[in-house]
């Protein structure tokens, strides 16, 4: 296995994988996407990725995989991968729901295996997160976050693996919360959204979550967290009102249907338009200097 990582193999071919696949081929990365159907990803990807429907007789660097969400489907591949590289690839997970010290636990050679989990659109979202595995060896996570380094990404190494990674569990903390209030009929998913838009998310902006309340003071802070903390919705079981949606097949814009009304918009074009947005979002944030380290005055 090398230290420095320059072939990648790709595997999943959904909007995840493709991304991933992108980043890294843009960045002078030898890649090869593995799909079922490679057929299905013609025009889709750049024609300096080679794409396979079996692993590739040479072992690459790195093996990123991004199959279905599903312990055995993972696991059954793993070890194909193993079976043919042993342990001369890397071997990531882009997980972020499922155990990865459970997944290490399964594999012959965990000191070449981490938790690499992207989002959409992995090939333009600035954030990688990294997350180190039971045995796993200092010389392959440097390999890893050197490479996300090149793709210029931020890696967020974790420096032990938990269940939703670092995002995810802040995402789904807050999201718990709206969904309970919605639910309970107390405020609406207009209201939420206004309220993410244009006040949690510029503040953020500017001062991230947690140096915004040392300027605002901890003592208030600390204080509210009393008062506060006892009512938040707390129950470890999924939210009635979001597995309600789902049980009735609204999933959101790919069926026309979720928290809003989505027919007769086109749901590409809508990805499209979300996708242009946020980059420019993220521009201007970069021409302003904001998002990199302490909002101090200059």
């Amino acid at each position: 296995m090398s230290n420095r990582i320059q072939s990648v193999l790709v595997a999943g071919a959904g909007s995840i994988g493709i991304g991933v696949a992108k980043s890294f081929v843009t960045h002078g990365f030898a890649t090869t996407v593995l799909s079922r159907n490679p057929a299905r990803l013609a025009g889709q990807l750049p024609s300096t990725i080679e794409v396979v429907n079996k692993l590739p007789v040479r072992p690459p660097d790195l093996v990123i995989e991004s199959v279905p969400e599903i312990r055995e489907i993972k696991l059954d591949f793993f070890k194909e991968v193993e079976t043919a590289y042993g342990g001369d690839s890397i071997l990531a997970s882009n997980t972020s729901g499922l155990p990865l010290d459970e997944l290490a636990a399964a594999l012959k050679y965990p000191g070449s295996f981490v938790g690499m989990h992207y989002l959409y659109p992995a090939d333009s979202m600035e954030f990688v997160e990294v997350s180190r595995t039971n045995g796993v060896t200092d010389a392959c996570v440097q390999a890893v976050l050197d490479a996300v380094h090149r793709c210029h990404k931020t890696p967020i190494l974790l420096n032990r693996p938990v269940i939703g990674a670092l995002i995810n569990r802040l995402q789904h903390a807050l999201l718990r919360e709206a969904y309970y209030l919605i639910g309970e009929g107390i405020v609406s998913p207009e209201q939420i959204d206004d309220v993410a838009r244009r006040l949690l998310a510029p503040r953020m902006c500017v001062t991230g979550l947690l140096e915004q309340k040392d300027i605002s003071g901890l003592d208030t802070h600390a204080l509210a967290q009393r008062t506060i903390g006892p009512h938040l919705y707390n129950d470890p079981a999924p939210t009635p009102y979001l597995q309600d949606l789902y049980a009735q097949g609204h999933l959101g814009l790919k069926s026309g249907r979720g928290f809003y009304d989505w027919s007769g918009v086109d749901a590409n074009q809508m990805r499209t338009h979300v996708i242009h947005m946020v980059a420019k979002i993220l521009d201007f944030m970069e021409r302003i200097n904001v998002g990199h380290g302490r909002s101090l005055p200059k």
